[in-house]
């Protein structure tokens, strides 16, 4: 998928242009114009594309003066030049910028579709050259995943740098190490998401960095952006979520706490939460809560002190008879029973 950017000050030709390069067949993520150069330098700062195609002559910034600005901001993006025959001299002095592929005008069909396709081979040239393993890309994400999601920030700061060196030393440029970064933001969204946490804020805009440094920055702090969404979520706590469930439960078994107020509590999405628990102690939570209430209860039975009335209160149940047929469902004995079976009147 390539982002596509056209530079004319003539309306009609970047129109023309533009539909042409759709009618290519190639695959474009998006197709930008703009009427002049200080126009097309403002959209390639917000969003970087792929390929620009340029007029030499412009008002307040010309096609020559673009390409300048281009090869310092970033190497790595082919341009075309569009020009005259009698601007065909002025247009060579973009060879000192980087610029390889010139239509002259007018432009026909043919020439536009043939020059798309050589941009592109290039591009899957330079995109192979600077190739980083899929596979590794995930073992990175699998590690970030688990330590942004148990909020250990320690080993996540080591990763993170560790991660930073290991891609330096693929020498990627610019453009590439972008990429890298928006698929990397990309993976670790969807692990996130398949967690239903929250929606957590995973956007990553690298538009515009100046340099592989501003963009990791704009990376890394996109990462402890997500940290602390999750810890503030979670009202700050960095325990185990369901063990942290199971504790609250414990706190208010005389309670009638529901499972979408214990999700609240932690911080998670009622729905996840519900299937995390369920994985994680193969009980549903309104399962749990009545096995730990009824295990309470047989505690509360073994001491005579207290009356059966008051242990149905205890654990969570303001309508005796309801706790009663409880008990005998989970025990096999009524509370009186249960008490007679251990030799308490």
């Amino acid at each position: 998928m390539y982002r596509i950017l056209i530079a004319d000050d003539e309306p009609m030709i970047r129109k023309g242009l533009q539909k042409l390069v759709e009618q290519s067949g190639q695959s474009m993520t998006s197709i930008r114009t703009a009427e002049n150069g200080f126009h097309a330098l403002q959209q390639i700062q917000e969003e970087r594309p792929d390929f620009v195609f340029t007029d030499i002559r412009m008002p307040k910034m010309d096609g020559l003066e673009l390409c300048r600005q281009l090869a310092e901001l970033d190497s790595d993006i082919q341009i075309v030049v569009i020009s005259g025959y009698g601007d065909f001299e002025y247009a060579q002095k973009c060879l000192s910028y980087g610029v390889k592929e010139y239509l002259l005008k007018p432009v026909s069909k043919k020439a536009v579709h043939d020059v798309l396709d050589k941009l592109v081979r290039v591009s899957a040239r330079q995109r192979t050259d600077t190739f980083v393993p899929v596979s590794r890309l995930e073992q990175w994400i699998a590690e970030m995943d688990d330590l942004v999601w148990s909020l250990r920030e320690p080993e996540l700061e080591l990763l993170l740098e560790k991660l930073r060196k290991e891609l330096h030393h693929y020498s990627l440029k610019l453009a590439r190490f972008c990429d890298v970064l928006e698929e990397l933001n990309l993976l670790l969204a969807k692990r996130l998401s398949t967690r239903d946490v929250f929606s957590l804020q995973t956007h990553l805009d690298l538009g515009g960095a100046r340099d592989v440094e501003e963009a990791w920055s704009r990376f890394a702090e996109g990462i402890w952006s997500i940290v602390r969404d999750l810890k503030a979520r979670r009202k700050g706590r960095a325990k185990d979520p369901v063990e942290e469930a199971k504790h609250y439960i414990e706190e208010h078994l005389a309670e009638e706490v529901s499972l979408e107020e214990v999700a609240e509590y932690i911080g998670l999405n009622a729905s996840y939460f519900s299937q995390l628990f369920k994985q994680s102690t193969q009980e549903t939570f309104v399962q749990y809560r009545t096995r730990r209430r009824m295990e309470k209860a047989k505690k509360l039975l073994q001491q005579p002190h207290y009356r059966i009335t008051d242990i149905s209160g205890e654990v969570g149940y303001a309508d005796h008879p309801h706790f009663t047929k409880t008990f005998k469902k989970y025990t096999g004995f009524l509370p009186s029973e249960y008490r007679q079976n251990l030799g308490i009147e």
